[in-house]
């Protein structure tokens, strides 16, 4: 029978917290849903929980299966948060595509929310926790995440138009130092 281990649960949940850090996505979530028109957040949050739990159990040897490892995911995921933030800072969108119905899955959970960075504490964190405190972890985090994108347009309506243009320059930056360090610890530059 597992055994629940307080201390772990908050150590985990305090760590993919920090990871995860959708309060400094909220300016990305806010635009995500400005050029999409909604954000389906319990669609998003239970992408978010799946993606975790499944990567938490198969995440080694799903990459081993397509030959790649933790690294080389860590830098893909590191030039799509690159791009987002170059859009926040720079106001241009690089996409020319029609807009997706919904940008719930992609790029809002993966990999904005379950990312790279995510996904590879994840594994670090199984080596130092045991698996049924991380899951709690996750779940308190994907909570947290629901409340969130559940409130996002209260959210955007407190910052007000020139709050969010602030924040999300603001973020922009914050978000290419985090891919540029994402990248930087995985590629050895």
């Amino acid at each position: 029978m597992p055994h629940f281990i307080f201390k772990e649960i908050l150590s985990v949940t305090m760590i993919l917290f920090a990871i995860i850090d959708i309060l400094g996505a909220i300016p990305v979530i806010i635009q995500l849903r400005q050029r999409s028109g909604h954000i389906e957040s319990e669609k998003a949050s239970i992408a978010v929980l799946v993606l975790m739990i499944a990567f938490l159990f198969v995440g080694d040897e799903l990459l081993a299966i397509i030959g790649l490892d933790i690294s080389s995911f860590a830098i893909a995921g590191s030039i799509v948060i690159f791009i987002i933030a170059l859009e926040m800072v720079l106001g241009v969108d690089f996409f020319k595509e029609e807009v997706p119905e919904s940008v719930s899955i992609v790029p809002l959970a993966f990999p904005l929310i379950a990312g790279a960075g995510t996904m590879t504490t994840l594994l670090s964190l199984k080596s130092q926790y045991q698996t049924q405190n991380i899951i709690v972890g996750i779940i308190v985090n994907t909570l947290f995440v629901y409340l969130v994108l559940k409130n996002v347009q209260w959210l955007e309506k407190l910052f007000g138009k020139t709050g969010l243009h602030i924040l999300r320059k603001a973020f922009g930056v914050i978000l290419l130092a985090i891919a540029i360090k994402l990248f930087r610890s995985n590629s050895g530059l």
